[in-house]
């Protein structure tokens, strides 16, 4: 942002009543405390109610595990596979032109669009027993829906577009003067890509690294269709919170539910800090 403009933008606020001010800073709260603060407490409330007993005991119970584990698992594939593609995709889209460049764009911004249950149901439409290709794997004795590798694929589905997203606005900020300072020195594409690229877009991945974790461990909608429901196997952490709440066990339901409060708390912390590492580097460009 230019100093001019800093200074329009100074004088646009002054020019505003202090009570329309103060009016919109107090409905901007009420909707945080209502839709956001109060939730959020209310889930630590009835995760403790019962005491840090209870509360480990509900962590420590055979199925919570499992569930936790599978979301670990799924998350540990996911990421790294979308970070590679949304890397891979930003670096093309903003440093190349190519035919069908509109197309990928669009493309990545598919699952935005799609509900997850309906990405869901398309991998049920596929992969099983009465899909196009469930005679094949039940030949081979492959299981892709209601296991391990259906949930994988469609977290990754939800979650492609996070990286790319964050990566692409920034990566044409800088344009491509550096790169090509670097090829004309004599650096090769490999080289380039890590001693000049990475190190400029390093804030902008992990931004979209957090976000992208966050969702894949969250993901309930397009899971729920591939998963099966299988307690113990096939529930992650948000399907064992829904099994918990159904059978009226509240406290063990919310105990697992911290969980991802936690997280999204985590999450917002680290995105706060990356996105103000982005920002610099845009204001800098």
């Amino acid at each position: 942002m230019s100093i001019a403009k800093a200074s329009s933008d100074n004088r646009y606020t002054q020019t505003e009543p202090f009570f329309v001010r103060w009016f919109l800073i107090a409905v901007a709260l009420i909707f945080l405390t209502l839709f956001l603060l109060l939730p959020l407490g209310a889930v630590f409330s009835q995760a403790f109610e019962k005491g840090l007993t209870v509360y480990l005991d509900a962590l420590k119970e055979p199925d919570t595990l499992s569930s936790i584990k599978l979301t670990l698992i799924t998350a540990a594939v996911a990421v790294p596979l979308n970070l590679f593609f949304g890397v891979t995709a930003a670096w093309a889209i903003a440093k190349f032109n190519f035919i069908g460049k509109n197309l990928l764009l669009t493309l990545i911004d598919l699952p935005f669009s799609v509900s997850p249950v309906i990405s869901g149901l398309i991998y049920v439409l596929i992969f099983g027993l009465q899909g196009w290709m469930g005679p094949w794997l039940q030949e081979h004795d492959i299981k892709i829906v209601f296991a391990v590798p259906g949930i994988i694929l469609a977290t990754i589905f939800v979650t492609f577009p996070f990286v790319a997203r964050e990566l692409i606005p920034l990566m044409e900020s800088q344009g491509k003067e550096e790169e090509e300072a670097a090829l004309v020195l004599g650096a090769t594409g490999l080289q380039t890509f890590f001693r000049v690229t990475l190190p400029n877009i390093k804030w902008g991945i992990i931004y979209g690294v957090i976000l992208c974790n966050a969702r894949a461990m969250g993901e309930f909608g397009a899971v729920s269709v591939v998963s099966g429901h299988i307690r113990g196997m096939t529930n992650t952490v948000p399907l064992h919170v829904e099994i918990l709440y159904n059978e009226y066990n509240y406290t063990a339901a919310f105990a697992v539910a911290s969980l991802l409060a936690f997280l999204a708390l985590i999450t917002l912390a680290i995105k706060t800090i990356a996105e103000w590492k982005v920002r610099q580097q845009l204001n800098n460009n």
